[in-house]
């Protein structure tokens, strides 16, 4: 049996975006948004118990496969909107003459008026952006055709069930922004095959979903979006490195971001934050190793501990490789980002910034750095990837693939002592030890290069003539040691990050999945 439910955008346009901030469009609707639609519908019609058990059967169906077609994007000019249009109080109405005299002779106000004309000035669309209202964009899609099916393949709902599913759907005017009008109905047929053209969806609801969006209606917050679907392969079991799965993202928001070259140094400037945030709360002497690096004794720690990588535009087209943020990758299975004292460290580091409703952290250099070198920035602490923003999305990196590409340059574990194709086969040998210190197999293949695979990635060496700031910025740990970009293959799919190298934990030997089509 085959459970069908079918969207017609009425007039042909989806008004939905990918979240509150972003610019691109959401197409096709996810099963979390039209979730959400059919539970909105719901409370709207007065919260029928037989109806919240038929959204309650829905939620633990596996994903449905979304047959849509190509959309294109609907383009719009920008606009300003104020939260409340100016109004003038009562009292000041005797008193607009300053008003009159503004409109007819263009006199500004005197100066008691001035924050009133201000006030009222800034309503006008022209004068929105300068008088520095928040702009806003209402992104939209204009599908090739429009209607959206979605297919649960094995799905046997009773009648009651379907019956009460009928009815929410029959009622859901509009699926994303209200202007998203729809018409909605769900289908059963035993006979139904599942289209070839339909895709597992990006994003899926799950048992809880449903007493989750009521949760967070009553507490008056906007709900997480759906979790992300895992592909068949995905949900194989695969090797894995000793690096985890589950970061903390910080996303850059204010100041400006060195290049990508540059890695390394803010990487080492993050982790410098993080210890003397220890210190800040007292707890100096009691630095985890897993954060500092460093055993009991003072010695560099044998055990897998934090690396600080990047996460740059690259890999995608017209990628220019800069940099929108930095990952606190931990090993895996390790506890340490859920760890109260790791988290009274972030919210001493990073407090909250009232104007972007977030906190902040901000790194700088330290005072007397050369102007080249000097930096500045606010990074905000998030575990969950900014809408809109898919570079900082982990997924990009943890994949399981059997080929992976570079995107910041290895540094060697040891100098290189050979010349010619002798030096490229010690190269070699060097990434596959590299791979084993990470608990992954050795490569089957290892392609060494100046240049990466990955789109929008700077070379491990610029050309001779090159400026300086060409080339990577390397602590002193790390000046001397050879760079190389790489691809490498192996015998099965491997569960990523993988970070490889001298310099992995500062982020230099950050790989990234290649498709097959890549």
């Amino acid at each position: 049996m085959s459970l069908v439910l079918e969207i017609e955008y009425l007039s042909g346009v989806c008004f939905a975006a990918i979240g509150p901030d972003s610019p691109t469009p959401d197409w096709p609707p996810q099963p979390d948004r039209i979730f959400s639609a059919l539970v909105a519908t719901w409370a709207a019609r007065g919260q029928d118990k037989g109806e919240a058990k038929a959204l309650e059967w829905l939620e633990k169906l596996d994903p449905p496969h979304v047959l849509a077609s190509s959309a294109e994007p609907r383009t719009a000019p920008p606009v300003y909107v104020p939260p409340n249009d100016y109004e003038t109080p009562d009292g000041e109405l005797s008193t607009l003459i300053w008003y009159r005299d503004f409109i007819s002779k263009g006199l500004r106000p005197r100066k008691e008026h001035q924050k009133s004309w201000r006030r009222a000035w800034n309503v006008l669309p022209d004068e929105r952006k300068r008088s520095g209202l928040k702009e806003r964009s209402f992104p939209a899609s204009r599908p090739h055709k429009p209607i959206v099916q979605l297919f649960w393949a094995t799905a046997d709902p009773e009648d009651e069930v379907i019956a009460a599913l009928q009815r929410l759907a029959s009622d859901t005017a509009y699926v994303g922004h209200s202007a998203s009008l729809t018409r909605c109905r769900f289908l059963l047929d035993p006979d139904a095959p599942e289209p070839n053209e339909a895709k597992l969806p990006e994003r899926r609801v799950y048992a809880g979903r449903f007493a989750e969006l009521r949760r967070t209606f009553e507490e008056g917050r906007r709900p997480l979006p759906g979790a992300r679907v895992v592909s068949v392969m995905e949900a194989k079991p695969h090797r894995a490195s000793l690096f985890g799965k589950h970061w903390l993202l910080l996303e850059h928001v204010a100041g400006r971001m060195p290049d990508l070259r540059a890695c390394a140094f803010l990487a080492k400037t993050a982790r410098d934050a993080l210890l003397s945030g220890y210190q800040r709360i007292g707890l100096g002497k009691e630095i985890p190793e897993v954060i500092s690096g460093h055993a009991a004794d003072g010695n560099p720690t044998r055990a897998p501990h934090l690396a600080i990588i990047p996460l740059s535009f690259t890999g995608f087209p017209y990628a220019d490789g800069h940099v929108l943020g930095f990952a606190l990758v931990p090993p895996r299975d390790s506890r340490i980002l859920e760890d109260e004292s790791f988290r009274k460290v972030l919210r001493t580091l990073a407090p909250m910034d009232e104007t972007r409703g977030r906190r902040v952290l901000t790194l700088r250099t330290k005072e007397g750095t050369p102007s080249g070198r000097a930096f500045s920035i606010g990074l905000s602490p998030t575990f969950e990837p900014p809408a809109g923003k898919r570079s900082l999305d982990p997924a990009w990196y943890t994949r399981p693939s059997q080929s992976f590409a570079s995107v910041t340059p290895i540094a060697a574990d040891r100098h290189l002592k050979e010349e010619g194709e002798a030096r490229l086969e010690e190269l070699a040998a060097q990434i596959a030890s590299a791979c084993r210190n990470i608990n992954l197999p050795e490569p089957e293949a290892i392609v060494t290069d100046n240049h990466s695979a990955i789109e929008g990635a700077p070379p491990a060496y610029p050309s001779g003539k090159s400026p300086a700031w060409m080339r990577w910025g390397l602590p002193r740990s790390l000046a001397s040691r050879p760079l190389t970009h790489a691809v490498i293959r192996f015998a099965q799919p491997i569960e990523g990050p993988v970070i490889l190298g001298a310099g992995r934990f500062l982020g230099l030997g950050l790989f990234r999945p290649l498709d097959p089509e890549e």
